[in-house]
């Protein structure tokens, strides 16, 4: 994978290459620029990350009252932020939802249903955040439904677009082409972007209904594996 402007090559401290031997990933594929955010800020972060793997559909509300009861007396439009940062979306049923700018890149949920029954038939992809000692980073994947297999991965301290595509490229050059990749509907995923290129591809879009918590089951799952099996046993030391 090409490095992309903008982005530093992962430092080589002991701390991340820990984390890359116990999750056998290759350095070569991680991209990070600490991010510059507060301790406290961080700490919390990492504290509403935990509580949130197992508790998707709890909002900003629902996370203030359980912050205040840990000490940090938070509001609202902090959370929000932080929730920002995390790049996290409550799961909950939501109404009109065709009337967001993107609306023209949303696409249905086409694997409810569907029997899966070869590698390359439906790929799944996310971003979620990993917390670092003095900053956060974000990590994507993509996971072959079938086989369970990890088709590509990154790191990067930022969200583009163009970091999601460039992982999914490498992953479509070394496995070839899926017939279907389905994601959730972030901003990632309903850009122009993202969906031309899916098309030039000819690879059939399909995105997670908004308040679905199991539409994109087999990735959540993976990040479950890694935060609790690998990043919360060995926190960063060292960034």
């Amino acid at each position: 994978m090409t490095q992309m402007s903008g982005i530093k090559a992962c430092p080589q401290g002991p701390s991340i290459r820990r984390q890359c031997e116990l999750l056998d990933l290759n350095r070569s594929m991680l991209y990070y620029q600490p991010a510059g955010e507060k301790p406290e800020n961080l700490k919390m972060m990492a504290i509403l990350d935990k509580h949130l793997l197992h508790h998707p559909s709890e909002g900003v509300q629902s996370m203030v009252y359980y912050l205040r009861e840990t000490g940090y007396p938070v509001g609202p439009k902090r959370i929000r932020r932080l929730f920002g940062l995390m790049g996290h979306q409550t799961i909950y049923r939501r109404k009109n939802l065709t009337k967001s700018g993107m609306a023209q890149y949303i696409y249905p949920f086409l694997i409810r249903g569907l029997e899966i029954k070869a590698s390359n038939q439906v790929w799944s992809t996310d971003i979620t955040y990993i917390p670092m000692k003095n900053g956060f980073l974000y990590l994507t994947a993509i996971i072959d439904v079938y086989s369970r297999r990890i088709m590509g991965w990154g790191l990067s301290n930022t969200m583009a677009t163009a970091w999601v595509l460039e992982v999914l490229g490498e992953a479509i050059r070394e496995h070839g082409r899926p017939g279907i990749i389905n994601t959730d509907q972030g901003s990632q995923y309903t850009s122009a972007l993202w969906i031309q290129y899916l098309e030039g591809q000819q690879i059939q879009v399909s995105m997670d209904g908004r308040g679905r918590a199991t539409d994109n089951i087999w990735i959540e799952r993976l990040w479950k594996t890694i935060k609790y099996g690998y990043v919360y046993l060995n926190p960063a030391e060292d960034e």
